[in-house]
């Protein structure tokens, strides 16, 4: 392992996802959902074929008992990538990138409620810390009366929220799935499966119209496809140089790439709140990552202790 390469990619993988996310944002909703997905993928699998090329990966079918499994896991993916879109179309980049932090937050919920994972009061706070997070981020979209409550709510921002923490929920879904096939399949497997159900189920919404793209909008779903397809690759590569608890709180620096892309090209300017906000769903799940790692080394140590005594 070369933890100092490992960290390269997984920080090129970031700006990767988060280019694949300015570009569905340049968009502007003005192509179908649908339309969209199947360009992700179809485009995606360029620099995927390429590598399977290039590193001579052989990819055979996945064993039957598997099936079930990661078609589950790809059908959570493809709906936190659905919802996930469909948000970049009422929200600022930078808002949709804070809203994707939930996930973890929601995997420890799944966690508790499908897998029967004991979850103490500790992770649980980080839940709640993070999902006041969340609310600090809506707060300027609220304008409160001391006297009524709520005076004016800004819808296009519920929506949108309501759209975004949709697709975490998909995607916590996915990330407990990947944590099972990760045990049984390649990566390289499940990252292939996993791109080719977006193009599948994105084909299939053909019937409900798509639009021609013009020039401008077809370098950006071209170039949404390649970058998302860069980052799948840099990701897969990422774990196989350090271990995941190192790899994993560099999820966060999207938040600086979706500033500067923000700014650069769409001219968005996060307010005071949004960083806030920010700042306080990550120090969440940097606490939840923190807990989990520290509870699975003990679980590593009580097995080894019995047995010495």
């Amino acid at each position: 392992m070369n933890p100092k390469t490992g960290i390269l990619l997984k920080l090129t993988a970031m700006l990767a996802f988060t280019v694949m996310s300015a570009c569905v944002k340049g968009l502007n909703g003005a192509i179908p959902v649908g339309e969209v997905v199947f360009c992700r993928g179809f485009f995606a699998l360029i620099p995927l074929c390429l590598w399977f090329i290039a590193s001579s990966e052989r990819i055979t079918v996945p064993a039957t008992k598997n099936i079930g499994s990661l078609l589950a896991g790809s059908s959570a993916g493809l709906g936190g990538m659905f919802f996930g879109f469909l948000a970049l179309a009422y929200l600022p980049l930078v808002n949709v990138t804070v809203l994707s932090y939930t996930t973890p937050l929601f995997t420890i919920m799944l966690a508790a409620l499908l897998l029967g994972e004991k979850v103490r009061i500790y992770r649980w706070s980080a839940v709640l810390t993070g999902f006041i997070g969340v609310f600090i981020t809506l707060s300027p979209k609220l304008v409160f009366d001391a006297a009524s409550g709520p005076a004016q709510i800004d819808s296009v921002a519920m929506i949108g929220t309501a759209l975004a923490l949709t697709g975490a929920l998909c995607a916590a879904f996915s990330s407990i799935a990947v944590r099972h096939l990760n045990s049984i399949e390649k990566p390289s497997r499940i990252v292939l499966i996993y791109t080719l159900t977006g193009v599948v189920a994105g084909l299939a919404t053909l019937g409900f119209g798509w639009k021609m793209p013009d020039f401008h909008q077809f370098l950006l779903l071209a170039g949404g496809g390649l970058a998302g397809g860069i980052g799948q690759i840099a990701m897969t590569l990422s774990l196989r140089h350090a271990q995941a608890s190192l790899l994993a709180p560099f999820d966060y620096t999207t938040m600086i790439w979706a500033i500067a892309l923000g700014y650069l090209f769409m001219a968005e300017v996060p307010t005071g709140a949004t960083i806030i906000g920010a700042l306080t769903v990550i120090a969440a799940g940097l606490f939840a990552m923190w807990r989990e790692n520290r509870l699975a080394k003990q679980a590593v140590r009580e097995p080894t202790a019995s047995a010495v005594r």
